[in-house]
């Protein structure tokens, strides 16, 4: 019986200890309120603790009646220094001038309350940007005791706001000037082709004797104007797709394809370049797994730009190869010669647009320096990329990366 009694009065223990142990809390709870009902000691101590407002008072003069660490580290001021001058000295000489600090405190004082943003001084002389709250303080009786001044530095704030603005503007500008680049290029192309290609014909017809004979040396004149007319074709070309580009105004048609059969058929229109060079053209047609996901016109252009730069920077007796391979994700287009190389720091330059390396006014290297720029943007439209490696004297690897279809 005394264990089954001792048993039963347990949970009744329960609650006793519980009521004893939460006493500490309540008590403390008790006497935090009682501070703030009977003293301002912990508000004044929390408004002096923080820095990042200005936090002070104001007599009804506007004589500056406190300060607090946010205060002295947003304007400069110690409290030593600040406490009993007016308020105005946080002003601009023009603002002054125009008594602005005492129309604050005037509409403060007969609307409760004052909010602006604008330039304030600090000690130094220089200036921030400030959001400034003035509120009148009363006592029990509705007297005006002085103004409570809150200022917040706004200066990091606004200059992100002012780049922003800044960086919308130049891109909407951007967007305009592209546009009329683009319609600019476009119609000058059109201009510019068809008097191009009557040279052309007409070039064409003198060189197959249509107009009566032609003498040898009248023979290399034509040639010279053929070559000169598709060199401004191929010029033209190049702007306007670089514009289109950079305007986004290309559509692809992305779908698989067999790298393989890229190869196949591009090598060709390059074979008649290399020859006339002694550049022995090596395509390697055995893998026959190279899928990729990209526009096949988009990558007969990139491949023809490889190539064709290929066998003009490599010399006589020289080589270019062209191969593929598939990875785990992606497929690699890679065309390497024997030419001059690339210097190390060059390597990405080459990839900008109207950069072209050995040019000179007596460089046998034609061309607007476009082409590899258009071929990387392409590329990545593309979710590809297009890389180089190279060694100085020895040659170079272009890679184009194109993602692997499944």
């Amino acid at each position: 019986m005394a264990e089954n009694a001792e048993i039963r009065s347990q949970p009744n223990s329960i609650p006793a200890t519980r009521d004893r142990g939460s006493q500490p809390a309540l008590s403390s709870k008790a006497q935090l309120a009682d501070a703030l009902k009977h003293g301002g000691r912990i508000y004044q101590l929390m408004v002096e603790s923080v820095r990042d407002y200005a936090i002070f008072m104001l007599d009804p003069n506007g004589y500056v009646a406190s300060w607090n660490r946010g205060a002295e580290r947003i304007k400069g001021y110690t409290a030593k220094e600040i406490i009993g001058k007016h308020f105005s000295v946080f002003y601009r000489a023009d603002d002054i001038a125009t008594g602005h600090p005492q129309k604050e405190l005037e509409i403060a004082a007969r609307e409760g309350r004052f909010e602006e943003e604008g330039e304030r001084l600090r000690k130094d002389g220089s200036a921030f940007w400030a959001n400034v709250v003035i509120t009148a303080v009363h006592d029990e009786e509705g007297t005006l005791v002085g103004f409570a001044k809150v200022t917040r530095d706004l200066t990091e704030r606004r200059d992100a706001e002012r780049r922003a603005s800044e960086d919308a503007r130049r891109v909407a500008e951007s967007v305009t000037a592209n546009v009329a680049k683009t319609e600019f290029l476009t119609a000058m192309s059109h201009e510019l082709r068809t008097p191009l290609n009557a040279i052309g014909g007409y070039t064409e017809l003198l060189t197959l004797g249509l107009g009566g004979p032609i003498t040898p040396e009248q023979l290399d004149y034509l040639e010279r104007i053929r070559r000169s007319q598709q060199h401004l074709i191929g010029i033209i070309s190049d702007l306007l797709n670089f514009s289109r580009i950079e305007g986004g105004h290309l559509t692809y048609d992305i779908r698989a394809l067999s790298l393989s059969d890229v190869i196949q058929d591009v090598v060709p229109l390059v074979e008649p370049q290399a020859e006339a060079k002694s550049v022995s053209l090596e395509p390697d047609l055995a893998n026959s797994n190279c899928k990729a996901l990209g526009d096949r016109a988009k990558v007969d252009q990139i491949l023809l730009n490889l190539l064709s730069n290929a066998i003009k920077f490599t010399g006589a007796m020289g080589s270019v190869k062209v191969s593929c391979r598939a990875l785990e994700k992606t497929v690699l287009l890679q065309v390497t010669d024997t030419g001059a190389g690339v210097p190390a720091d060059k390597l990405v330059a080459i990839f900008e647009p109207f950069v072209q390396l050995g040019r000179s006014l007596s460089s046998a290297h034609e061309g607007t320096g476009l082409g590899l720029a258009i071929s990387r943007e392409l590329a990545r439209a593309m979710k590809g990329d297009l890389t180089v490696s190279s060694t100085l004297g020895s040659g170079s690897t272009f890679t184009l990366i194109l993602p692997r279809a499944e």
